[in-house]
């Protein structure tokens, strides 16, 4: 429980002061920068904002470092760039380099690629690639675990050595011989966890690259560059908004994957399927995730029929509306149910959910069941 003076010094930072605030708390010390931090930013039209000078707008992201921890430090450097149109500070290494990165700021980075000074871009980089690489410490082991965890059973051995035996799957094949005089059963048919060389399932990422779905391109750029590692799957990825482009190259390193991507402009979902139905070959081994909205701009009949044969030739088919931590998104809902419908779910997925996701799609489970299980509501 906090006291009543905590309690009315909070309630003072957040009203911001005046004569309205009806408080009587008077701020001193670390209390008044954090107050003249806040106000800055929120209280703009009144205060002056940050001005039009960059000592100042350097000075305030310092500021906000020092006074609040990193994720509402995160929360505040995106209101600014809202409220303030500080775009600019992205365009300087001096203001870039005191930002505190996170997705989200990559995804602006990212839409400004195009206009970002040289002298600017390889600052940008840096602060690209340290967030790549703090998601990729928190994605990465558990996406390889997942992902060769299905892939092994989904490849039983009949002749497993010992270190090799799936034990649960041997006893249930088995319990017809079970010997009561010693109460133990005779395996006499074992089941293992086999292993192959060749690649046992072709991965599609299809990921709509308009102004909406920057974090979810964020991530995705990541998990591409994860599972392109593995050499059990083979992965390509494939971006797309009125035009389409196969990154699959550069998934070796997801920062150059990131930066071949172009955010922004409209949407032509039923073109991008159409490229990624020339790339399937194996369509009973395919697993085809869809990244996207689904608001589309170009011949929507014309998409779902080509979302139906894809279906129908055996490719799995998985309609992701967001694959990122910012809840349920905004979605054309016609076209999610009408693809729920065809045998392709439609739902949003966090980036921690992800790799079991996959596990899910590689294990043959039935998605639509899997995200119940999840507390996931899929498109109907």
């Amino acid at each position: 429980m906090i006291g009543e003076e905590e309690r009315m010094r909070r309630w003072r930072l957040i009203l911001g002061g005046g004569a309205a605030d009806g408080t009587g708390v008077r701020l001193g010390g670390p209390d008044s920068g954090m107050d003249g931090a806040l106000q800055a930013l929120y209280d703009s039209d009144r205060s002056g904002g940050l001005g039009g000078s960059s000592p100042n707008v350097a000075r305030w992201l310092g500021d906000i470092r020092g006074y609040f921890p990193a994720p509402v430090v995160q929360v505040m450097q995106q209101d600014a760039l809202d409220r303030l149109g500080l775009r600019r500070m992205l365009l300087e290494p001096e203001l870039l380099q005191a930002v505190e990165p996170d997705v989200r700021l990559v995804g602006s980075l990212l839409a400004l690629g195009g206009v970002l000074p040289a002298k600017t871009r390889e600052t940008a980089r840096m602060v690209v690639r340290r967030v790549v690489e703090a998601l990729m410490r928190r994605l990465a082991s558990q996406t390889r675990q997942s992902v060769m965890g299905s892939l092994s059973r989904a490849t039983r051995s009949r002749r497993p050595r010992h270190s090799e035996i799936d034990w649960h799957r041997t006893i249930r094949a088995n319990l017809r011989h079970y010997q009561p005089a010693h109460r133990t059963i005779i395996p006499e048919t074992r089941i293992g966890y086999g292993r192959r060389r060749s690649s046992l399932r072709d991965i599609i990422l299809c990921v709509d690259q308009s102004g909406s779905m920057a974090s979810s391109v964020v991530y995705a750029g990541v998990f591409g560059a994860v599972l392109a590692s593995l050499p059990a799957v083979s992965t390509r990825m494939v971006v797309f908004d009125t035009a389409v482009a196969d990154l699959t190259d550069e998934m070796r390193d997801p920062v150059d994957l990131l930066f071949g991507v172009q955010l922004g402009g409209g949407t032509d979902i039923n073109q991008a399927l159409a490229y990624c139905q020339g790339l399937v070959r194996r369509p009973q081994e395919t697993i085809l995730v869809l990244i996207s909205d689904l608001y589309e701009g170009g011949n929507g009949e014309e998409m779902l029929r080509r979302a139906a044969a894809l279906a129908g030739s055996g490719v799995q088919m998985i309609a992701l509306l967001a694959l990122s931590d910012d809840g349920a998104p905004a979605c054309h809902r016609q076209n999610a149910a009408a693809l729920a419908a065809l045998g392709a779910p439609a739902f949003a997925c966090t980036p921690d959910l992800f790799p079991d996701l996959m596990a899910a799609a590689i294990g043959r489970q039935d998605i639509g069941r899997w995200a119940a299980a999840h507390d996931i509501v899929a498109a109907r």
